[in-house]
């Protein structure tokens, strides 16, 4: 159980995401959480830094899908002024969004990078689509009303990785061991 919400790489921000390091792991496909990991909740533009970095993905040959449990307008918007495909009002952790972004990329899970900022929703989900998980800070302490309810039980599994030596920019392998990211 706890398997499933652990990520494999916890990092402060997406721009801490390394592409080489994606590379030697096999992905080829991102599919990015939107409010919180790309942009603050609420926000309707993205920072220069999380442009360009995206840009930088983009041009590092990853294909890019933007899963979002957002209202479609908002999340279409979000998409189109960065050009990449979306999936809104995803219910994640449901795996049916992950597997769709997974055929709209065309990548296997195995493939496939999952980021979010959400452990009960980005991760969980991301993990039971067989994917490999990436867990950002959250850009914004405001947030949905059932988020921060999400957020409480988070510290527990925050608590159980902090207490395992992972933490922030730490690479959490499948084997349980930590490589300085």
């Amino acid at each position: 159980m706890w398997q499933l919400l652990h990520p494999h790489l916890w990092v402060s921000s997406v721009g801490r995401i390394d592409a080489s390091d994606l590379r030697r792991r096999g992905i080829r496909g991102l599919i990015l959480d939107v409010d919180n990991t790309l942009v603050p909740w609420g926000e309707t533009e993205m920072a220069p830094a999380t442009r360009s970095w995206l840009e930088g993905m983009r041009a590092a040959g990853f294909r890019i899908c933007l899963v979002s449990n957002n209202r479609r307008r908002r999340a279409e918007s979000l998409a189109e002024a960065v050009g990449f495909p979306v999936i809104s009002g995803a219910v994640k952790p449901l795996r049916q969004a992950f597997v769709r972004a997974m055929r709209l990329l065309g990548t296997r899970p195995q493939e496939t990078a999952v980021v979010g900022d959400q452990i009960f929703t980005d991760i969980l989900g991301g993990n039971l689509a067989g994917a490999y998980t990436v867990l950002v800070s959250p850009l914004s302490r405001r947030e949905f009303f059932t988020t921060r309810l999400n957020r409480q039980a988070e510290k527990l599994v925050l608590w159980h990785l902090r207490r395992r030596g992972r933490g922030p920019d730490v690479n959490l392998t499948t084997e349980g061991t930590v490589d300085d990211a």
